[in-house]
């Protein structure tokens, strides 16, 4: 939840910067955003940026060009919420932890789903996730994923180097960022005190979903 009010055009604003992020990777530049909502240059975008950073929703890191990260995705209120059939709420199961550090052993198994289900904004997320997981560890927090963070996931086999996966890798199961060149697969973390994980030819791999957004709890 934000601490602070933002306008409709920054909530549209954050949405498409986890959107950017969910699919490519990276954030949009000032200039992107500017385009993308008609502005007339890029001092309307640093703007918002400069709002959303004040209402605790991003924060900008000096002398990157796309250097957003994403600390709070706005929520409606409980008392806003449409009914649950509106195809705006998704109602999604927490199955979990998933490691931003090293592989924990805890597969994505919904049999072992808490009794936890959450309705969520559909705007949150691109694609729709099918359930959340809890992120354990501090691996991908320049992606703005942090430890304690509920992510969606929805559920695929594939996936693209460059894209952000829930990975099994032996039975356990990590976030992390793909990379898929001509001889090897490695998930890379996105924080500098990780390695990256080299998949090797023997160890059981799979991919069980792409990342898709995030809530951050209160704490």
């Amino acid at each position: 939840m934000l601490t602070m009010d933002i306008t409709d055009t920054q909530s549209a604003i954050l949405s498409l910067i986890v959107e950017r992020v969910a699919s490519e990777g990276v954030p949009p530049s000032q200039a992107e955003i500017a385009r993308a909502f008609g502005f007339r240059g890029v001092r309307a975008a640093q703007y918002h940026l400069e709002a959303l950073e004040a209402a605790g929703a991003i924060e900008r890191v000096p002398g990157r060009a796309r250097g957003i990260r994403v600390l709070r995705a706005p929520a409606p209120a409980q008392s806003d919420l449409p009914l649950a059939t509106n195809d705006e709420v998704l109602s999604l199961p927490v199955l979990g932890q998933v490691a931003a550090g090293l592989p924990i052993g805890a597969g994505v198994d919904e049999s072992a789903a808490s009794e936890q289900v959450m309705l969520m904004d559909r705007a949150l997320f691109s694609p729709a996730p099918d359930y959340l997981l809890r992120v354990k560890g501090d691996s991908m927090r320049d992606e703005g994923i942090f430890d304690g963070d509920l992510i969606g996931v929805h559920r695929t086999r594939d996936a693209r180097s460059g894209q952000i996966v829930v990975a099994r890798i032996d039975e356990e199961i990590t976030v992390k960022l793909l990379r898929i060149g001509r001889d090897r697969i490695r998930l890379m973390p996105r924080n500098p005190d990780y390695a990256p994980i080299e998949v090797l030819p023997d160890q059981d791999f799979a991919i069980e979903g792409l990342y898709c957004g995030l809530v951050r709890p209160n704490r």
